[in-house]
């Protein structure tokens, strides 16, 4: 391309790309690039004039070449595909007409901070350096599957809002016979290779973020971002893998997020969120290797939440936090915080999707064992117990009733004691108002009300009162039967609890 077809704005940046110079074509009356389809000649260069500076500029000797171009339309089909671009481009604040292919391409740096673009093709794209995206406004998908960035990667306070749909005569989306299918993802970063971090915060994405396979060396920051996609997946993130942390602070989503399979070494920080997927799973990160997940003053979950089979380190969860169902079969977790009662933790479990899962509650009595409050540990267990129940024939529910009224299935002993004490007491006294008759008046021992009450009671131990003495009929007969029945049943359900107690130490 020969400079006499340039026009004035494009032979500025041929002149500048050789030496590295800036091109800014932004005035103080219109700092911002939205309205930039309205930009006349005096700033506009076409996309075929940026393809020939950057694969075919001129250099100088002892100079470092870059096209570093702000405030410009960028106007007709910037067509870089599998092109090798071994100098930095920077294209800030601009308006690209078109959306720019990049597939294949080999880029040193990328800039594209501030611009307004329709979209970008850049599936297998290579970055040497840095990929920015900071403060961009983008109406159609971005396509960066399976790049590789050597650098990192900055989407702070990018927005990627999809285009309005196409209206039919009454003004509505154009009608058809069947429901128009899932929209493609906004921003795909999908199996994409990152060699530092992820920085986003503030970014807002009216669509899919898809991470799925993605795998970023450093962290990556997705703190006071805004993901909006109703009635379907908001972030895709399945087998992400995160060098350090997964920072989402303040995250505000409006769908699923999917996070099933990922690896995030340390934090998945979801402080102060705001998830909202009603009638579906709002988060879902089951099979996940996690080392610390928080949800410290997040609002109410609206929809389920799946961990299944994951492996969390720390789980900071408030129980007020999951007030959908969960699915928590297979979830391990080494630290349970904040630290709370017994009863606000079994709500939870209470409201599993699995209806009854044993696992859930040996998990949550070993966290309270660790910290030392055993007393929750117990009442966990018993809770365990009776949900077990639920679930058996009549007559082991019937047994169960028994265990659970006279010593809380082993868990709570003293009842027991309580029991025994009660009927003893009443006994006591109602053998000492009327004594029962002895069998042998010339070889009885001296009668004893407590000690023959307790003959009845215990079943093992003889204190002889019981072989020498006889009640009278009537209801003084019938509590001696009370008391021997009740010591039995007593008896086997210590016996019972007591084994069971012990059997899990």
């Amino acid at each position: 391309m020969r400079i006499n077809m340039l026009t004035a704005a494009e032979r500025r940046v041929w002149r500048a790309f050789p030496k590295g110079e800036a091109v800014d074509f932004r005035t103080a009356g219109d700092p911002d690039p939205e309205p930039g389809r309205h930009w006349g000649p005096e700033r506009s260069v076409r996309a075929e004039v940026v393809r020939a500076v950057l694969l075919g500029g001129a250099r100088e000797d002892g100079e470092i070449s870059a096209l570093r171009l702000m405030g410009a339309r960028i106007t007709g089909w910037l067509n870089l595909r599998y092109a090798t671009v071994d100098c930095p481009v920077s294209l800030g604040d601009c308006y690209l007409d078109d959306v720019p292919n990049l597939y294949g391409a080999q880029v040193r740096q990328l800039n594209l901070s501030g611009s307004v673009l329709p979209g970008m093709t850049a599936a297998t794209l290579r970055v040497d350096g840095v990929l920015r995206l900071t403060d961009c406004r983008v109406t159609g998908p971005v396509r960066l599957g399976a790049a590789q960035i050597s650098g990192a990667v900055f989407l702070d306070r990018a927005r990627f809002i999809a285009a309005a749909p196409d209206s039919g005569p009454d003004g509505g989306p154009e009608a058809g016979p069947e429901p128009a299918p899932d929209p493609e993802p906004l921003l795909q970063l999908n199996h994409a290779t990152v060699g530092d971090d992820l920085w986003a915060p503030g970014l807002r994405v009216d669509g899919t973020l898809r991470l799925g396979g993605a795998a970023v060396t450093g962290s990556i920051s997705l703190d006071d971002a805004v993901l909006t996609a109703p009635g379907r997946t908001a972030l895709d993130a399945e087998t992400l893998s995160v060098g350090t942390d997964l920072s989402a602070k303040r995250v505000r989503v409006r769908g699923r997020v999917n996070l099933r399979g990922a690896r995030i070494p340390g934090q998945l920080n979801l402080a102060y969120a705001r998830l909202s997927h009603p009638g579906g799973v709002a988060l879902r990160a089951s099979s996940c290797v996690v080392g610390e997940l928080w949800l410290r003053e997040a609002a109410p979950i609206e929809g389920s939440v799946n961990l299944r089979r994951s492996q969390i380190e720390l789980l900071h969860v408030p129980p007020e936090v999951w007030s959908g169902g969960v699915r928590l079969n297979g979830l391990t977790y080494g630290t349970l915080a904040p630290h709370e009662p017994a009863g606000r933790r079994l709500a939870v479990l209470e409201r599993d999707g699995d209806d009854y899962v044993p696992y859930a509650y040996e998990q949550l009595t070993a966290s309270y064992r660790r910290i030392g409050d055993d007393d929750a540990a117990r009442t966990v267990q018993l809770a365990k117990q009776r949900r077990q129940r639920r679930g058996l024939a009549w007559y082991a529910r019937l047994w169960g009733h028994v265990q659970d009224i006279t010593v809380g299935y082993g868990f709570r002993p003293m009842r027991a004691v309580t029991w025994m004490l009660s009927l003893l007491l009443v006994a006591s006294v109602a053998y000492a108002v009327r004594e029962p008759r002895p069998l042998k008046a010339d070889e009885s021992p001296d009668f004893n009300p407590v000690f023959y009450s307790l003959d009845l009671l215990l079943p093992i131990i003889d204190f002889g009162q019981e072989r020498a003495f006889t009640p009278e009929g009537g209801w003084y007969q019938g509590l001696s039967y009370v008391l021997i029945i009740t010591g039995w049943i007593l008896a086997t359900t210590v016996v019972a609890g007591v084994t069971r107690a012990v059997s899990r130490q």
